[in-house]
């Protein structure tokens, strides 16, 4: 185990490392603020000044900034994110006290509310109503007329950049602003476990019970990475239990749908189908349009309608890569003092975006065959032979991760598959992923085939 380097230090060493690797645009707009705070049980925490930028860099950011903390402290496991700012003047006269110690302390001062950890900056009025979302925004207007009576609990689902934080978080912010003695809480299920986790390893279980119990509106994001963890899923099953029995709201969110969310307890699978269960799929156009023209109009730059248009015909992403780009082309508006014309936008995107890549499905078929010398034919196939089976998982695992190919495409193009098969494969590589990293290597390679 090596020593841990001072944090100020090891943070320095982390930047420039990133600054080999990013352009200086991108540098000065996502990393010039951000500093880490602290590192507690091999998790780095590094502050953002806000919530677009910590998004934008867990996004797209955050495997090189932990590659880069491991490079110099091989003792960091994972890197986790805060919004958060210094207070200079603090900062100053902690850094004169400590100055002996050749320690930074930064302040932190939390943008988010003490008692309900939620961020103000998540409300309805700034939430974009489009056909991609207008089933989850109506089940939380009915919620939030009826907490604890109506759609009890609401799980939302989709891939990241759908806007399920920031729905959850209005409907928990909208409550506390029609009932200030409503006990409104929100917090991932990372932190849940971390506390149950702590609550076991310090004998204060009960405490632990006790606080959660408390509350009239309970709000949780990310469930699925309680996959595996069954005490944690134990404990929130009774929590559920309480709430539920006690008329409490309770709300979720995940990256899929519970019923594919990998070892999760069957249990917790009824409990969550008692309700409502919504997916967010990506924005359409015209969704993608109206974001674009609603959030610039946020953000103070002002576009016309040619460069809206254009923007929504080449941003096919998830609301987060729409609002990173946004906030590009407001940093060029500003500095240039000038309206952004459409030469400029396509700058911005061939800057900032990562080129489409195009493949057939035979193409990477092939690919993935020849790889591990087997005969194109045979991944198609409906053979189960099981030097095939992982193969055929990967090219699925592919399509859909690199070229965000539809379920149901894939599994017709791969031999007429129901899609349910397509999402079992896809899930099943990215659990082996998590400890097998040959089978990382060998996609890696694949990818650099193609």
């Amino acid at each position: 185990m090596t020593t841990l380097l001072n944090n100020q230090t090891l943070w320095d060493d982390c930047l420039q490392c990133i600054k080999s690797d990013v352009s200086e645009a991108n540098y000065n707009t996502w990393f010039k603020d951000a500093f880490l705070v602290k590192i507690d049980s091999g998790v780095a925490v590094v502050g953002v000044p806000n919530t677009f930028i910590k998004e934008w860099i867990i996004n797209k950011f955050q495997n090189l900034i932990l590659k880069s903390l491991r490079d110099k402290e091989n003792s960091i496991k994972s890197v986790s994110f805060i919004v958060a700012k210094i207070d200079s003047k603090k900062v100053g006269k902690k850094e004169k006290e400590n100055e002996k110690r050749n320690t930074a302390i930064p302040v932190i001062e939390l943008l988010t509310n003490k008692d309900s950890n939620l961020n103000p900056k998540y409300t309805f009025d700034n939430f974009v109503i489009g056909p991609f979302n207008e089933l989850a925004f109506a089940a939380s207007q009915a919620i939030i007329k009826q907490p604890g009576v109506i759609y009890n609990p609401l799980f939302l689902h989709g891939n990241t950049g759908h806007g399920k934080t920031h729905l959850i978080q209005a409907i928990g912010n909208h409550l506390k602003s029609i009932s200030e003695n409503l006990k409104v809480f929100y917090l991932t299920s990372e932190k849940f476990y971390s506390e149950f986790l702590g609550a076991v390893q310090n004998n204060k279980v009960a405490l632990f019970k006790e606080k959660y119990r408390k509350y009239d509106v309970l709000i949780m994001d990310d469930i699925q990475f309680l996959s595996k963890k069954e005490k944690t899923q134990e404990e929130l099953f009774h929590l559920f239990n309480h709430l539920y029995e006690n008329n409490k709201q309770i709300i979720f969110s995940s990256d899929k749908h519970p019923s594919f969310i990998p070892n999760l307890e069957d249990r917790l699978k009824s409990r969550f189908s008692q309700g409502m269960i919504v997916d967010i799929p990506s924005p359409d156009h015209e969704s993608r349009t109206e974001i674009i023209r609603k959030k610039s109009g946020l953000l103070g730059v002002f576009l016309e309608d040619g460069v809206i248009e254009y923007l929504a015909s080449n941003i096919e992403g998830n609301i987060r890569e729409i609002e990173g780009v946004l906030n590009l082309i407001t940093c060029q508006a500003k500095i240039k003092n000038k309206s952004v014309t459409i030469n400029d936008v396509k700058e911005i995107l061939k800057n900032s975006s990562k080129p489409k890549k195009m493949i057939s499905v035979q193409d990477l078929v092939k690919i993935v065959a020849d790889f591990y010398g087997l005969d194109p034919a045979a991944i198609i196939d409906k053979t189960r032979r099981k030097e095939v089976v992982k193969p055929r998982q990967i090219t699925m695992y592919i399509l859909r991760e690199d070229f965000n190919i539809s379920f149901p495409t894939i599994g017709e193009k791969m031999g007429g598959r129901d899609h349910t098969t397509v999402i079992h494969s896809c899930e099943k590589i990215k659990q082996i992923l998590k400890d097998d990293k040959q089978l990382e290597q060998q996609i890696d390679e694949i990818r650099s085939i193609i």
